[in-house]
């Protein structure tokens, strides 16, 4: 069996992982150790939905389990759970915000890279299929070279969870999958309760519509003589196939994108707010581990 724990467990994430262990013939031999919540209520409702057990301490499973699952609300509260279990090398899939404070997040991944942890998670819209072939057909030129773009996606201005941060990697997120990783810096201006962002690349820009408690996501790509948009309705297969990108970790497979990658969004975001709270044009420099 491949035993995993799972702390911070307020989000739907949780439910949909343990749903899927419970359900799916392909997960048969993953079981549910013990689960966690610094609020001891989100817990409890996992319990009760599902029989798992809870448990009294974040580290409670240390040495107990073969994987971790990181879904807590507040992006401070991933690298705090992750902690106990670093030494211990088993994979973990940490949700988003990946953490808030680019400080945090270099320290944080470097210590998992130099105890070998392999890693997944994020937001889960780069999952999406359409996000991954406007990838695709970017990486290939389809219709020529990308000349621009445009993605919209909620934000919450107020909230409990590290405000903007809380929501804001989904559309960072997306646009860092389908346009590139680290965009050369952003302009962000406030217009009543929406935020606009100009990510700026080398040879083009993209242009990012944050709306206000707004569920409605979508995204799309400019090409020289083409150009591909659609609306990105709610699935449950973003949910699947990042457990499943998890589920392969368990196995013994490799990560799928270098630690670098996995953060950048914490270097993007931040440089949003800055622009917003000073009104500059932010750079976005490429870090290294």
């Amino acid at each position: 069996m491949k035993r995993i724990a799972i702390l911070g467990c307020e989000n739907s994430h949780a439910d949909a992982f343990v749903k899927f262990i419970k359900e799916k013939e392909e997960f048969r031999d993953v079981e549910v150790v013990g689960v966690y919540s610094d609020d001891p209520a989100a817990s409890e409702k996992l319990k009760e939905k599902f029989g798992v057990p809870v448990m009294n301490g974040y580290a409670d499973a240390l040495g107990n389990i073969d994987g971790l699952v990181i879904t807590a609300r507040h992006g401070d509260n991933h690298y705090k759970y992750a902690k106990p279990y670093i030494d211990s090398g088993i994979p973990m899939f940490i949700d988003k915000p990946i953490t808030i404070s680019e400080e945090e997040a270099v320290e944080f991944m470097g210590r998992l890279k130099e105890k070998g942890v392999r890693i997944s998670g994020g937001s889960s819209l780069k999952q999406d299929a359409f996000v991954r072939q406007l990838k695709e057909e970017g990486e290939q030129d389809a219709g020529g070279k990308t000349v621009g773009g445009y993605v919209r996606a909620p934000y919450q201005s107020e909230n409990e969870y590290g405000g903007f941060f809380f929501y804001a990697q989904h559309l960072v997120e997306m646009v860092c999958e389908i346009f590139g990783r680290f965009p050369r810096s952003v302009i962000a201006k406030q217009k009543g309760q929406q935020i606009h962002v100009l990510f700026r690349y080398q040879d083009y820009d993209c242009v990012g519509l944050f709306c206000d408690k707004s569920n409605f996501y979508y995204a799309s790509r400019m090409a020289e003589t083409t150009a591909s948009g659609s609306p990105i309705p709610f699935t449950y297969d973003w949910y699947y196939r990042e457990f499943k990108e998890f589920y392969q970790l368990l196995s013994g497979n490799p990560q799928t994108a270098p630690y670098e990658e996995f953060i950048s969004p914490v270097f993007v975001m931040n440089a949003i707010v800055r622009s917003l709270e000073q009104g500059t044009e932010e750079p976005i420099h490429p870090i290294s581990l």
